[in-house]
């Protein structure tokens, strides 16, 4: 299948699967072309400030009120929210787990999240949760939406082919997809399993970071998002429609598919982008800045340069400071820090975090460099050098993280973490 998207963030776009099928001049007309229903999606309060108030107006074959039926409990137990305080016997410290295994047999997107950790609260809508996902099969004749917050998904091995009322997206390793909270959808895994990081996101939607003294140019670019164009199901037959709300998760029949939008416009929407085109700065003499000049998306909070969620990659660059330790230095931060690997290595860590694995460094606990990464950064040539092969990223959020029972038990926990560390010896001997 060939896709096709609309690129730019943040614009107002405009689709349609059939030609004439969007209204001219008017969001909500009498009359719709085909005889479609008029629907908004809003993705914020109707007053908003203009440059935060994003909606979309979706012209559908039925209406999503008949999307509802009789909701039904369901269990989805490895899938936490926020705030939780599972008992498990972690003590504080910093953590560091290897890749998980897939799960036994066949899985679907929705029943195979996993989270491992969560922050604030999902119904002041503030903080996040983040962990895994993993699909084995396709969800047939089943659709989900996240009343709860925006997903955030990174591939980390297969792809993804996301079905969703605006279109079609397909994610692989080395790219981002973005589902808005409310937005209905179904995953299906594209040439065998896939499996990926997964971020749920209470707060403001991602929006791009402000840059500063940067200016105009470099980071992520706008231009690089991309919005998948309109299509449609137009299927009559038994299916099943989960909701996430309030941290539970809730199941009903239908007898149509909900992804039934034939036409849309509006800023409110799902997208992709593709991280190598994320433009790295950095230093050019000396030192190195802070790991903001890696931030590609931010959720911002009420409280200014303090984010709800900071996503961050550290990817393919040239290191060309003198005089100057390269990998990121030790330090103790206000924010908690959650990453991971999507592939290659990460320079500030010689062994024990590998492609698919987590780390959870929370507030004010320090971090760093390992000892066996710092004695080499500390006698290397420091010649111009290229780091290649290699794509990390990190979530930061102003709250702490909690780890999940389902993190606490998991067998790839790395128990001896700390001891990567232990070989940093007392250097000081008085002399300049």
């Amino acid at each position: 299948m060939t896709l096709r998207y609309m690129s730019g963030f943040g614009n107002e776009f405009a689709s349609e699967a059939l030609p004439g099928a969007l209204p001219i001049g008017q969001n909500s007309p009498q009359h719709c072309p085909y005889k479609l229903y008029a629907e908004q999606l809003s993705g914020s309060p109707f007053t908003a400030p203009r440059g935060v108030n994003t909606r979309s107006w979706l012209y559908r074959i039925r209406p999503s009120v008949q999307h509802f039926g009789r909701f039904e409990r369901l269990e989805l137990p490895f899938w936490t929210s926020a705030p939780s305080r599972e008992e498990h016997d972690l003590p504080l410290g910093r953590y560091r787990w290897g890749p998980p295994p897939m799960p036994d047999g066949a899985v679907t997107f929705l029943a195979g999240v996993r989270m491992m950790t969560t922050a604030g609260d999902v119904d002041a809508q503030s903080g996040m949760a983040a962990g895994l996902y993993f699909a084995t099969r396709s969800m047939i004749d089943d659709y989900f939406y996240d009343a709860d917050g925006e997903l955030l998904l990174l591939p980390q091995e297969g792809a993804l082919r996301l079905v969703t009322e605006f279109g079609v997206m397909e994610i692989a390793p080395g790219e981002i997809g973005v589902v808005p909270r409310g937005v209905k959808l179904k995953a299906e895994p594209i040439a065998g399993p896939a499996r990926g990081y997964l971020c749920e996101n209470y707060g403001a939607p991602f929006t791009l970071p402000n840059r500063g003294p940067i200016g105009a140019n470099c980071l992520a670019n706008a231009r690089d998002f991309e919005t998948p164009v309109a299509a449609f199901e137009d299927v009559e037959r038994p299916c099943r429609l989960t909701v996430k709300w309030g941290g539970k998760f809730f199941i009903c029949g239908l007898d149509h598919s909900p992804l039934d939008v034939v036409a849309w416009h509006g800023d409110y929407a799902p997208y992709k982008y593709d991280l190598r085109r994320f433009a790295p700065v950095g230093a050019l003499l000396f030192d190195h800045p802070d790991p903001s000049i890696f931030c590609v998306l931010t959720a911002p909070s009420e409280r200014e340069g303090t984010a709800n969620i900071d996503f961050l990659i550290f990817p393919e660059r040239w290191l060309v400071a003198e005089h100057t330790f390269r990998p990121p230095w030790f330090h103790m931060n206000v924010m908690s820090e959650f990453m991971g690997l999507i592939y290659g290595r990460y320079d500030a860590k010689a062994e024990g975090f590998a492609p698919g694995g987590v780390s959870l460094h929370n507030s004010m606990l320090p971090h760093g460099p390992d000892a066996q990464s710092f004695a080499q950064a500390s006698a290397e040539a420091l010649a111009p050098q290229k780091l290649e092969g290699t794509l990390a990223f990190m979530l930061e959020t102003r709250l702490p993280q909690h780890v999940t029972r389902y993190a606490a038990r998991l067998e790839t926990y790395q128990n001896d973490y700390a001891d990567c560390w232990a070989g940093l010896a007392r250097r000081f001997d008085g002399t300049p």
